[in-house]
């Protein structure tokens, strides 16, 4: 199978300090709207539209995959609460392992049952390393998986995980505080585990103003993904300096 997203991913990180994604809930926009928010996107200098969430209420993920690359040429990646996420119209998926965690069916069930129908849908599958952190509040995501988040004072935990999932031959670390959590990813973790593995380091979660995106770059964030701020304010200019922070 073709690996032409990832690629592009590392293409990208050769010539700039990290890539801003932006992250589409299907289920609290129409398809419609969320084609909005994705020209948004793209016009403020985003990389990738990443689709999804921790529930599927549904909300009409095709369509909204259609209407978001009808809107933008960005590529659309899946970032999957569950196998309903996983649609043909996509570019992509982020195959997520919850490392964190100790639930067998997001370390392993899921993927089972969702690897022959992205075989069929011929998908791109990311291998994906998947890292709760505590974000200050208890997210949809902690709440539905039935895990606990990484204590977010705790580092060597988070590097121990991420270079684990290396070895696991896993090709993005992905420490997420949630949507809508009171703070983003410590600094000091992020820069840690930068510092520990050789794949690039995804964070997302509470991450609101393009300081707090510029600090987690410098600190070793290759990829930045942000979401209900940009679904909230809805603001070109925020997304354009948001991008240019990530840019670097």
């Amino acid at each position: 199978m073709d690996h032409a997203i990832l690629r592009q991913i590392h293409e990208k990180l050769e010539a700039q300090k990290a890539l801003y994604l932006v992250l589409l809930d299907p289920d609290s926009f129409t398809p419609d709207k969320n084609g909005d928010l994705a020209a948004l996107a793209a016009q403020g200098g985003a990389d990738i539209i990443l689709i999804g969430g921790s529930l599927s209420m549904g909300g009409e993920i095709g369509e909204t995959v259609r209407r978001v690359k009808e809107a933008s040429a960005l590529p659309v990646v899946i970032f999957p609460g569950d196998l309903g996420f996983v649609v043909p119209e996509a570019d992509a998926v982020l195959f997520l392992s919850l490392v964190s965690g100790r639930n067998p069916q997001l370390l392993i069930g899921e993927h089972v049952k969702a690897a022959p129908i992205m075989r069929k849908m011929g998908l791109e599958a990311i291998p994906t390393a998947y890292m709760l952190v505590e974000g200050g509040a208890t997210t949809s995501v902690e709440f539905m998986s039935g895990t606990r988040a990484l204590p977010r004072n705790k580092p060597d935990i988070a590097m121990a995980h991420a270079l684990a999932a290396q070895y696991l031959g896993m090709q993005i670390a992905f420490m997420d505080a949630g949507s809508g959590a009171e703070s983003h990813v410590p600094t000091e973790m992020v820069q840690a585990v930068a510092g520990y593995v050789d794949i690039p380091v995804m964070v997302g979660g509470g991450i609101r103003t393009p300081e707090a995106a510029a600090k987690l770059v410098e600190a070793g964030a290759r990829l930045v993904v942000t979401g209900d701020v940009v679904e909230r304010s809805r603001d070109l200019e925020l997304v354009s300096e948001l991008a240019a922070a990530i840019h670097g």
